[in-house]
């Protein structure tokens, strides 16, 4: 899983946002550092949504984060419409960032409590000087009622006025007023019940379509992502593991790590007894990730190559590709027999059970 390489990205000018070689990394002291993400390539392109999925410290909100230059990666470049971002500095920076815009996981959090919701989602626009103050209120009024939010109401109220769903819609509104090409969606449903996580999504394709944005989306729910993504990217440990379509990627996974995360998803049926792949050992540090392959010391097809070389982007299939030296549809040898041996070697993992969502 753990892998590098630049296979699966497609031609420059064919896509309008471009992750190559992505490396971020926070000292820990003079001699340490965490590995948040190493050396990690994927691109979107226009009106596509990218989800990027991974458990829980794998670098997914990282990766949005260094996106949008916050903080800036460590190396690597991040290109949005052919403008490497990390090439531009103070007053060059400072002018994408309309273009450029992210919904945060904590709705709440996220919005100032001291100002009503209609001075939130107009601040931006006062602060790039966008249009009068009659054609921005006019902005303001448009994209509160495009999700669901009276202007009447949010010209009067402050955030804590309103539920975790409402807020997050205002976030929305807030993301999309100054028309943005890119918006990073990280994990926008995680805090919210599951009737009102339907809304959301629902709301986030409804204002794709209405105003023609790009999207990642960050998550680690993966019947979510494959409801609302046009690719599906797989992070362990700070780095890319695969990347395809959802149909093929979940039907499919070449992965052990995606194998063993679409098993995790819950079937609706009490009479199904579950057939989770589980993993061995425990979750290593980034600040001492493993050699080679850093899935390796929780993988079952593991090899002596997996320790000293790290795996690289390969082909599995039309727009589905791994970073595996031993992917599912391989065979791998029985490590007391030689590969060359003519023994019968195991079968590759089952698929993982169909989605339910």
């Amino acid at each position: 899983m753990a892998g590098s390489g630049t296979a699966h990205l497609r031609p420059a000018d064919s896509v309008l946002l471009r992750v190559e070689n992505l490396v971020v990394e926070f000292p820990v002291d003079r001699k340490r550092k965490v590995n948040a993400v190493t050396n990690i390539s994927f691109d979107v392109a226009e009106g596509e949504t990218l989800g990027l999925v991974g458990e829980s410290g794998c670098g997914k909100s990282t990766t949005g984060k260094a996106i949008m230059q916050l903080p800036r990666p460590t190396s690597g470049t991040v290109a949005l419409d052919g403008v490497d971002l990390t090439g531009l500095k103070g007053e060059e920076l400072r002018r994408t960032r309309p273009r450029l815009q992210m919904i945060f996981q904590d709705p709440i959090s996220s919005l100032n409590p001291r100002r009503t919701v209609t001075e939130i989602v107009g601040e931006p626009l006062k602060v790039w000087g966008l249009g009068d103050e009659a054609s921005q209120r006019a902005k303001v009024d448009e994209v509160l009622s495009s999700v669901g939010v009276d202007p009447q109401v949010a010209s009067e109220r402050k955030p804590h006025e309103f539920s975790g769903g409402q807020c997050q819609r205002i976030s929305i509104a807030r993301a999309v007023v100054t028309d943005p090409k890119v918006i990073i969606c990280d994990e926008p449903v995680s805090a919210l019940d599951v009737s009102v996580q339907a809304q959301i999504l629902n709301l986030l394709e409804d204002m794709k379509a209405r105003y023609g944005l790009t999207l990642v989306f960050i998550a680690h729910d993966l019947a979510v992502v494959k409801n609302i993504s046009d690719r599906v990217a797989v992070m362990y440990l700070g780095k890319m593991c695969e990347i395809g379509r959802p149909d093929d990627l979940y039907a499919a996974p070449a992965h052990p790590y995606t194998n063993a995360l679409l098993s995790a998803i819950p079937v609706p049926d009490p009479d199904d007894a579950g057939g989770a792949v589980q993993l061995s050992g425990e979750l290593p540090s980034p600040i001492d990730p493993p050699s080679g392959c850093r899935f390796r010391t929780r993988c079952d097809r593991a090899q002596d190559m997996c320790a000293t070389t790290e795996p690289q982007m390969a082909e599995v299939g039309p727009d589905h590709f791994v970073a595996c030296h031993f992917p599912l549809e391989t065979p791998v040898a029985s490590p007391s027999v030689p590969a060359a041996s003519t023994a019968t070697l195991p079968d590759a993992p089952p698929p993982p059970a169909a989605n339910p969502f």
